[in-house]
């Protein structure tokens, strides 16, 4: 009688045990294994930086580092027990009583709607298993703990959580989300920005200083009250971290030097070569060939050349409108302007007055200011690329309520209405002798257009090209004296035409390219002929079949280009031959400062090329040294030859402008697409080359006057005037098998007196002319056409000024 009452219980404690014997006995074998857990993944940022090793830029998805428990502060550990498991210390890994308060809940409720996870067991669940909250899981987590337990002490399971926890904005472990939130190590967080931190993990994205600092600050004080009572800290600490209001800011990289273009071009390289899951994550350091003050001074007068073409040009208005700027509060305000791009030298502002003596602009943070007539006066309307509106007579017809404009700073330090350019262009300047790109500016202002022009823009290169076309035909035996025609010609439908529309007739090659004349090289590439051309090109320059068109435009430079392709061509006229490659990174190390990769570039030979200051140590020569040579792919002489005729350009050219820089060194081609749609210059010295292209996004024309002679070669004699400071003037060697022959002005054959002094490949001396000679019979002189005499006092139609290199 008395065993009946019992019999169901004990059956039912039977099969409960048997049911817990089953699910154990199912489920530790797919527990994973305790050993891996004690491994913290390091992750952190990928780093670029700068030939001077300043940072300039910082990618990444999350960060994550690890600290021993014995540097982490007394006080931060006990503020994480006690947001998270005030009896840390005192159970087996999982607790009893806050099983009990989230069992109850589930009664109350229906669903898990709350865990009694311990630390032990938080640190299972974000390291092995799923975040879902079911039965299950909870059990895993009891029985992972427990192992964990037995395997760990107190301090190792600590270290771990703390190390592993995720904090938000993608920190993990508590030493990145100190640098994250605070900008701090953790030996200097203060205590109330240490319960800040603890009370993170619970909810990181509803409690998070960044996102809701109320609920942030809700949390902290509830922590700081609780460790008050459970004696961690005392009345005066606990008040004074009460006290202290929130200082929590996003953290921001600590760029050192700014050059976007190029820390995106590394960033790519990266990506493309480890993948985005490691190249975001090792903390890989990569020091790129970025000099920094050959990029200040790109900057600068790239910046500069923009900005003056935009003065000549126009004012093209506000850069977008604000409705009612004058009604809403500074705050408001603020966050509109704070939408806006970050220009360097161009401050952002609105106007919320303005009349015909003066404007009141809001610059943001409370800062106002009033422009007057003589700092908006400059700023004509632009109408379009040759034609502008009136000079403003009030300061209400520059600008209006409601526009957002852009200040900069003149020399004396006051505010002028400016705008961010809309024109756009590139500069790009690599060293001859291994292809190292020293500075690169691919727009102006990476924040504004991330576009990088110098390195994905594919334009026309105009007259830009015909160095590579005058090589070419100096290989195909042709010399800087043959005579080339500079007459009328018709091919087909097509009808090219010279700048000034005049015709100089037979004349040499030298004065051809010195000149810039159209109608000279066509004849030449229609002589030796296209396919030669194009072969040569590819070979010896490295440009594809598919960027150069197989039609006489070829010679204009009708096919494409971008900025960095065509300095990696001059390139090779500049150092002697040499295919160099471009090329942008030096060093890559992981977090440990393990080297991964370090450049050894194929290299011209500088010795065989250029000579030695006198009482300096001789340059290695081709062949002395262990590092890799470049292939030489031009022959020497047909460089030398080019060094020559463009220097030419330089001191009775088309870029008589660069003869400021008083230097000998230099040699370079202008270039200007149809219609000025292309402005450009591409020069170098043997230690430095360097080109320019401005032109528009959507190839609109830039306007009369807008040459490669003036625009581009502005830009590229301002940056070289800086570049070249200090760096002494260069001479290059004459290679062997060269011999100096006079010749004849005009007719470019061999003369035994008068004339000027050729210097010709050995094998080409007694053909001067080239494989086809033309006869010199004379200038071609136009007839004029006969007039009444009621015309003839009428004034002569204006060419286009001579420097003017036109497609077609």
């Amino acid at each position: 009688m008395v065993a009946a009452p019992f019999a169901i219980p004990l059956d039912l404690a039977l099969l409960g045990a048997i049911g817990v014997s089953v699910v154990l006995y199912t489920m530790l074998p797919d527990l994973p294994e305790i050993d891996s857990l004690l491994e913290v993944k390091f992750e952190e940022p990928l780093r670029i930086y700068t030939a001077d090793g300043s940072l300039m830029g910082e990618f990444g998805v999350q960060r994550r580092r690890a600290v021993q428990f014995e540097d982490i502060p007394p006080d931060l550990i006990n503020a994480f027990i006690t947001a998270e498991d005030n009896r840390f210390f005192e159970h087996i890994g999982f607790d009893l009583i806050g099983l009990a308060r989230a069992a109850f809940a589930v009664v109350q409720s229906g669903s898990v709607s709350q865990g009694g996870s311990t630390i032990t067991m938080q640190l299972a669940r974000n390291v092995f298993l799923t975040p879902e909250k079911t039965i299950k899981r909870k059990i895993s987590e009891i029985l992972l703990a427990l192992r964990m337990e037995k395997a760990l002490s107190k301090q190792e399971i600590i270290e771990l959580y703390l190390n592993k926890i995720f904090f938000g904005h993608r920190a993990y472990g508590i030493s990145a989300a100190a640098e994250l939130y605070y900008s701090k190590p953790l030996d200097q967080l203060t205590l109330a920005e240490m319960a800040m931190l603890a009370g993170l993990p619970k909810a990181p994205s509803a409690n998070n200083p960044l996102m809701d600092p109320e609920r942030a600050r809700e949390r902290r004080d509830y922590i700081l009250d609780r460790m008050l009572e459970l004696g961690y800290i005392d009345e005066p600490e606990h008040d004074l971290a009460i006290d202290t209001p929130l200082t929590a800011v996003a953290y921001v990289a600590p760029i050192e030097f700014r050059a976007g273009y190029m820390a995106e071009m590394a960033r790519q390289e990266v990506v493309e070569q480890y993948g985005v899951e490691e190249a975001y994550s090792l903390g890989l350091k990569v020091t790129t060939t970025l000099d920094e003050r050959l990029q200040t001074e790109a900057d600068r007068a790239f910046r500069r050349a923009l900005m003056a073409y935009n003065k000549r040009h126009g004012y093209h208005g506000p850069e977008t409108r604000i409705e009612d700027a004058a009604e809403l509060s500074p705050t408001e305000l603020d966050e509109l302007l704070a939408e806006r791009p970050n220009v360097p030298e161009l401050r952002v502002a609105v106007v919320t007055q303005a009349d015909a003596s003066s404007a009141e602009v809001y610059l943001g943070d409370g800062q106002t200011e009033t422009l007057r007539l003589w700092q908006v006066d400059w700023a004509r309307r632009y109408r379009n690329e040759n034609w502008r509106g009136p000079k403003p007579r009030r300061v209400s017809d520059a600008v209006a309520v409601g526009d957002v404009i852009r200040l900069r700073q003149d020399a004396k330090g006051n505010s002028i209405l400016a705008q961010v350019p809309t024109v756009s262009g590139a500069l790009v300047a690599l060293s001859p002798f291994d292809g190292a790109i020293r500075a690169l500016s691919g727009g102006y202002e990476f924040e504004w257009s991330k576009f990088n022009r110098a390195v994905d823009a594919k334009r026309q290169p105009g007259s830009t090209f015909k160095p590579f076309v005058y090589a070419a035909a100096l290989g195909k035996g042709y010399t800087p004296a043959s005579l080339l025609k500079d007459e009328k010609q018709k091919f087909g439908s097509w009808q090219p035409e010279n700048a000034d529309r005049k015709y100089m007739g037979p004349i040499r090659m030298r004065v051809a390219l010195t000149k810039s004349r159209n109608l000279a090289i066509v004849n030449l590439i229609d002589r030796m002929g296209i396919d030669h051309t194009r072969d040569f090109i590819n070979k010896r320059f490295g440009y594809s079949m598919e960027d150069m068109p197989d039609s006489y435009g070829l010679a204009l430079g009708s096919g494409s280009s971008t900025p960095l392709q065509l300095a990696a061509g001059y390139a090779v006229i500049a150092n002697g031959g040499y295919a160099v490659k471009p090329y942008f990174i030096t060093r890559i190390e992981d977090a440990d400062g393990n080297v991964l990769f370090e450049v050894d570039p194929p290299h011209a030979c500088r010795g065989c090329w250029v000579k030695t200051p006198e009482g300096e140590a001789e340059i290695m020569a081709d062949g002395s040294s262990d590092d890799p040579l470049a292939e030489r792919v031009l022959d020497p002489r047909i460089a030398y030859n080019m060094n020559s005729m463009m220097k030419d350009v330089i001191q009775r050219g088309t870029a008589t402008r660069a003869k400021r820089l008083g230097r000998s060194d230099i040699a370079g081609k202008t270039g200007t697409t149809n219609e000025s749609r292309d402005s450009w210059f591409a020069g170098f010295t043997p230690d430095l080359v360097t080109v320019a292209w401005m032109g528009m996004d959507d190839n609109r024309p830039l306007g009369r006057g807008e040459w490669g002679g003036t625009a581009a070669l502005g830009m590229w004699v301002d940056f070289m005037a800086d570049a070249l400071e200090d760096v002494p003037i260069a001479e290059i060697k004459r290679p062997e098998g060269m011999v100096a022959v006079r010749v004849s002005e005009s007719t470019g054959k061999s003369v035994k007196r008068g004339g000027i002094v050729e210097y010709i490949r050995d094998e080409y001396q007694l053909m001067t002319l080239g494989p086809d000679p033309i006869n010199y019979a004379g200038p071609v002189v136009a007839k004029p056409k006969r007039k009444s005499r009621s015309k003839a006092r009428s004034k002569p139609k204006r060419s286009a000024p001579r420097v003017i290199d036109r497609l077609f």
